[in-house]
């Protein structure tokens, strides 16, 4: 358990240096892919190979908690659901996002390797304090949040607000990735900036989403991991964001810039 904590904080402390350095230099993939960051595989590949550790290490832990069979006289359904929301996300993210991609742009091994790392550590920790039978540290080994997930937590204000800012978070995620996609016809390779929806706001709307979905997690399993993974996923995307935002100027001028979008938070940032 000492060891399980120390790693959080210490992923917390990274996440800020993350953050800050992310501000220098600029994950060259997608938008702004560069020739800075190595080697380069097919974007689809990539992005199956770094998000799949999220979901098939979540569904190991969530299988063998299951394969236990522990009988603690309280109705765990909540676990599974809470793992099933993180399971929901990953499968999207791993085995169908990744094919509706269109054009053949390409992700640098290093940004692809160390995404692999963050998302396998991420599912350590958000697994580790959903099913603590199955590794040591986790509700079943720490009162008093060993009678916290039970059926009562479906009814807590903890879990009915942190599942509507998910749930909102994850169709925000969605339709704004419909829109980046349908920006172009096929074989067009213009860029576009993309109008509707939440675009209208901010330049990463689907950041937000995903930004969104992982608050409303942290809300609904109300638990340090589940705040470190929000930490986590501002300290990535919002430096992203407003690197986004420069580029479109960049590359559009005044015409971005009279649209006066926020980076990342509508209305705010």
């Amino acid at each position: 358990m000492q060891t399980y904590y120390i790693s959080m904080a210490a992923m917390f402390v990274i996440a800020v240096v993350v953050y800050m350095a992310l501000f220098f230099l600029k994950a060259g993939y997608g938008y702004l892919s560069t020739s800075n960051w190595g080697p380069k595989i097919s974007n689809k590949a990539a992005w199956v190979i770094m998000e799949a550790p999220s979901f098939l290490f979540m569904l190991y832990y969530t299988c063998r908690f299951a394969a236990l069979d522990i009988d603690t006289g309280d109705d765990r359904t909540v676990l599974y659901v809470m793992a099933g929301f993180f399971l929901l996300h990953y499968f999207q993210r791993s085995f169908i996002f990744p094919f509706l991609m269109r054009g053949k742009s390409k992700m640098p091994i290093s940004i692809m390797a160390m995404g692999m790392v963050f998302n396998t550590l991420n599912s350590y920790f958000i697994a580790g304090w959903l099913f603590g039978s199955v590794v040591p540290f986790g509700p079943e080994s720490r009162l008093p949040y060993n009678v916290v997930y039970t059926g009562a937590w479906f009814y807590s204000p903890q879990f009915i607000i942190g599942t509507l800012v998910f749930l909102a978070g994850m169709l925000i995620n969605l339709d704004s990735d419909h829109v980046i996609r349908h920006l172009r016809k096929p074989g067009d390779t213009r860029h576009y900036i993309p109008k509707k929806h939440l675009y209208k706001y901010v330049t990463s709307a689907n950041y937000f989403g995903e930004f969104t979905e992982w608050v409303g997690y942290a809300i609904l399993t109300w638990s340090p991991a589940g705040l470190l993974f929000a930490v986590w996923t501002f300290a990535n995307l919002a430096p992203r964001a407003k690197s986004l935002t420069a580029k479109y100027e960049e590359e559009f001028g005044d015409e971005y810039r009279e649209m006066k979008k926020k980076h990342l938070i509508p209305f705010i940032w």
